[in-house]
């Protein structure tokens, strides 16, 4: 479904700031594969996804989709079949604008659009019941602007909005971080609901070892641009907090340098 070869990206080439951010990075993803990823502070992890969605052009190397490779496609046409959810709850939907206009944009993304009404009564009926799900009371409040909702009910949406057309592939950037607890809790829920009843294949990256853990088929763990572990099925089950955080200062010889990490 992914796939990274050799994917290199430099920032501030040739200056005194110049930081290799991936270092010849390869991954490949099954289909239906979720994979939670983590990593210290600057191990390429959110440089990662943002290459793949085409938010950062690649210096090197190439990257697949289903087959195609799509190293050079603009971030508009990538977002036709891949899906994502930020860590600001506040980025990945419209303030100003009701909660059925924000889910109607979603719906018709990559579509053609044409002269008859924008959202119909059929559309309302499907965000209904598809908001229904989220058990958050907002399937009554399609005309409530999305600026008025709480951090984890618009991070809730997004999730929606990201997944409602069955993406290719859904990146996931610390989409619980920004919440509380209990929020997040929540929110990781409907995550794990969505994915697997639509058998989306999707990187999650996660700041909590036990939430890596606990959640997908497999996890990674990256350091200065590159994986430096990759564990799935039986092997993962037994993983634990104090396994990660030995193995990471085992293979990369340093400690794992992300304060939110450890304390989750």
């Amino acid at each position: 479904m992914l796939e990274l070869k050799n994917v290199t990206k430099i920032f501030n080439p040739n200056t005194v700031n110049e930081k290799l951010a991936l270092d010849r990075l390869s991954l490949t993803l099954e289909d239906g594969d979720f994979v939670t990823v983590i990593g210290g502070n600057g191990a390429g992890k959110s440089t990662m996804l943002n290459a793949i969605a085409g938010t950062y052009p690649i210096d090197g190397g190439k990257i697949f989709i289903n087959g195609r490779e799509i190293s050079k496609l603009p971030e508009h046409k990538r977002a036709k079949f891949i899906g994502r959810v930020f860590q600001d709850p506040m980025t990945g939907t419209a303030a100003d604008m009701w909660i059925e206009e924000n889910m109607s944009l979603a719906m018709n993304r990559g579509k053609r659009r044409g002269l008859g009404w924008a959202i119909t009564d059929a559309d309302r009926q499907l965000y209904k019941e598809l908001l229904q799900r989220l058990d958050l009371g907002l399937e009554d409040r399609l005309s409530t602007k999305v600026g008025l909702l709480s951090g984890g009910q618009r991070q809730a949406i997004t999730l929606l909005m990201a997944s409602m057309n069955n993406p290719e592939l859904l990146l996931l950037d610390e989409h619980t971080a920004a919440l509380d607890p209990k929020t997040a809790a929540k929110v990781l829920s409907i995550t794990r609901e969505i994915i697997e009843e639509s058998k989306l294949t999707t990187l999650m990256i996660t700041h909590n070892m036990q939430d890596a853990i606990n959640n997908g088929n497999r996890l990674i763990m990256m350091n200065a641009g590159t994986i430096i572990l990759d564990v799935r099925g039986e092997e993962k089950k037994k993983l634990t907090v104090e396994k990660l955080l030995e193995t990471f200062h085992k293979i990369s010889g340093s400690s794992f340098a992300n304060d939110r990490a450890l304390l989750s």
